[in-house]
């Protein structure tokens, strides 16, 4: 089979031809037909995700969409021509989606929506994971809630907002002036980070008393400030970027509490890798029902243009990159 490989960091992408794989036990073969681009892809190739544990040279890339080609032994759930998606590789030393096929645990993957292309799935696992485990695993979202979800219009923050919103919560986003349309059509009220403190929209917007859940996308100062807008006693707040040292009296103080999401662990360790499928088969129901639809960035980028894909991730670029095969 045909793949791309970068050999060292912010390494060219090279197409080499390697043996394609053979279904283990409890695998799938998928022929990968879109593969979702991440700020984590970039990093990797860039050597600037330790925690990520993939060494180069490394074939990249953690999201997919394809077709089954052959399973092995113990898969009864998929059989060939089944159109699946999942987060299945590109860490941990495990071969990444930029290829023809790969040899996928069969726990990670799903049924594709039936309601979107190969290109809008592939957008979804690695972003719609992090938001589930956020708000449904550890915050128990439900109806009735107010929830903020800081960068709402982000990769993470547009999937959380939908997510909130098909499990009944009252939904706010922090987001930039030119980008307050993307939440809006989301169902989210945005907030102008740029032109409100903290203390002015949990005032204007709880009346004081603080979000029953507040999911930090963005990291740094963004998570000190999430323990100063949750809710006494009984807020929840969750980050997938808690990095860097953070004091957690403002945290303590209103009696709350905090859980950080690592997406990756179970890919890493090959613990709890079932529930990543089935996060997925329920995200594909929401996508079905039109409660769930990725923003995909507007250039339609292939394996031919792989550069192009990496630096417009990497450069910020609004609404997820897709590269789609052309194997």
């Amino acid at each position: 089979m045909w793949a791309y490989i970068v050999d060292e960091p912010n390494g060219a992408f090279r197409r080499i031809e390697l043996p394609r794989p053979e279904p283990g036990a409890r695998q799938v073969v998928v022929r990968i037909h879109a593969a979702g681009v991440n700020p984590l892809d970039t990093k990797i190739r860039a050597g600037h995700a330790e925690h990520a544990r993939q060494p180069l040279p490394a074939v990249l890339g953690v999201d997919m969409a394809g077709t089954v080609e052959e399973v092995g032994a113990g898969v009864t759930e998929f059989r060939p021509g089944d159109e699946v998606y999942g987060m299945v590789g590109g860490v941990g030393g495990l071969q990444g989606t930029l290829a023809e096929f790969v040899a996928a645990d069969a726990d990670l993957l799903a049924r594709k929506p039936k309601r979107l292309s190969m290109r809008e799935a592939a957008a979804l696992p690695l972003v719609t994971i992090t938001a589930w485990e956020g708000l449904v695993d550890r915050a128990k979202v439900n109806a009735g809630q107010q929830v903020l979800i800081h960068a709402g219009a982000g990769g993470v923050g547009q999937v959380a907002v939908q997510i909130a919103r098909a499990f009944g919560a009252q939904v706010f986003a922090t987001v930039s002036a030119e980008k307050r349309q993307i939440v809006e059509e989301y169902g989210a009220t945005p907030i102008d980070y740029r032109k409100r403190s903290t203390a002015q929209y949990v005032a204007e917007e709880t009346g004081g008393k603080g979000f029953d859940i507040v999911y930090d996308t963005v990291g740094g100062s963004t998570l000190d400030e999430s323990f100063l807008a949750v809710k006494r006693y009984t807020g929840h707040v969750l980050s997938s970027l808690g990095w860097g040292t953070h004091a957690l009296a403002p945290l303590s103080f209103r009696g709350a509490t905090y859980s950080g999401v690592f997406t990756l662990l179970p890919l890493l360790s090959g613990e709890y890798r079932a529930h990543h499928g089935r996060i997925l088969a329920e995200a594909a129901s929401l996508a079905d029902a039109g409660k769930l639809r990725p923003l995909l960035n507007p250039q339609t980028f292939t394996t031919d243009s792989l550069e192009a894909a990496y630096h417009s991730v990497a450069g910020g670029s609004l609404g997820k990159v897709v590269v789609c095969s052309k194997f």
